[in-house]
């Protein structure tokens, strides 16, 4: 049975607003799909140096001076801070490093962190994210090993991650999403910039969408990527809110399509997969979560139930004409 892990502290509940959409509550509620006997990592904080790996100076001192004012504070409509949030923060970006640490050593590592990260750019936090902590565990991988993927699969595009890896042609970037959305970014034709050009590969699919959409894009053109690309270790910015009962979601995956989507990556690299906690505030997140571990074990890929829309089709068509 393949080795595999899970990496979550006490420390995550700390930075939290009650009622806040993002809060300890859905971070409980993903861990109750943890299955039992999976060992549980404690999560270590990652120094303020790989945090400027991806974040400017200015913007981390911001942070930590915010938090120092003790309270809660927004810095913009939907993202606070407390007096814990630099800790908290650093702990997750931490917790994502170690993540892609373990995945290097041989072991799939699922970090169960908050808050989320992958909206978060170098100098501005963003829907509910303070530190990208799937970009600054790319770039301590990236002290170990060559080349990077990032797969976000969560239900809005990681424009953070985006923008930190947009010229950088050792991560290969692949985001699916609802399209026009929040944070209204992710095109087809944002592919990168000077050496990161091509790069970058962004499906917005439409609301409604069901695995049988996640999965063409994912066979017929994230999968050709990584083949191509030939990443040496793969993180997965893994939000699960694209549940059919997710509050913000508007597609029709279930459960069983997270384990699907894992088994599909599984299958197409040569190493164990590092995954780091983003979206996901559904009722079944916990279910979508013991799905992608039973993946970590073996299980199959389903076979494929249903039909991709004409519209999915279409963005296929042209994100396969643009890597042409």
């Amino acid at each position: 049975m393949a080795r595999c892990s899970a990496i979550y502290g006490e420390i995550f509940s700390h930075h939290d607003m009650e009622n806040h959409d993002e809060c300890t509550k859905r971070l409980e509620a993903a861990l109750e799909g943890v299955p039992e006997g999976v060992p549980v990592i404690a999560p270590s904080c990652a120094s303020e140096s790989d945090i400027a790996r991806v974040h400017t100076p200015p913007y981390i001192r911001m942070i930590r001076e915010f938090s120092s004012h003790g309270g809660q504070h927004f810095l913009d409509p939907s993202t606070y801070v407390d007096a814990e949030t630099f800790t908290v923060a650093s702990f997750a970006a931490g917790a994502a490093a170690e993540a892609v640490n373990r995945s290097i050593d041989g072991e799939s590592c699922f970090a169960f962190t908050r808050p989320p990260g992958h909206h978060a750019e170098p100098d501005r936090a963003m829907g509910f994210c303070i530190f990208n902590n799937a970009a600054i565990a790319a770039t301590v991988a990236l002290d170990r090993v060559d080349k990077v993927a990032i797969i976000d699969w969560d239900l809005h595009h990681g424009n953070g991650t985006q923008t930190i890896f947009s010229a950088d042609d050792r991560v290969l970037f692949c985001s699916i999403h609802q399209g026009n959305i929040f944070p209204y970014t992710g095109w087809v034709d944002e592919i990168g910039t000077g050496a990161g050009k091509g790069f970058t590969i962004n499906a917005p699919i439409r609301a409604g969408s069901t695995i049988a959409d996640y999965r063409l894009v994912f066979e017929e053109v994230f999968l050709p990527a990584l083949e191509m690309f030939r990443p040496d270790a793969t993180i997965i910015s893994a939000g699960q809110d694209a549940l059919f009962d997710d509050p913000k979601s508007g597609m029709m995956l279930f459960p069983a399509d997270y384990g699907t989507l894992t088994a599909i990556v599984r299958d197409a690299t040569d190493h164990p997969l590092a995954l780091v906690l983003e979206g996901g505030y559904g009722p079944s997140h916990g279910d979508a979560v013991r799905q992608i571990f039973s993946s970590f074990h073996g299980s199959p890929v389903a076979p494929c139930q249903g039909e991709p829309r004409r519209t999915t089709r279409d963005i296929v068509a042209a994100l396969k004409k643009i890597r042409m």
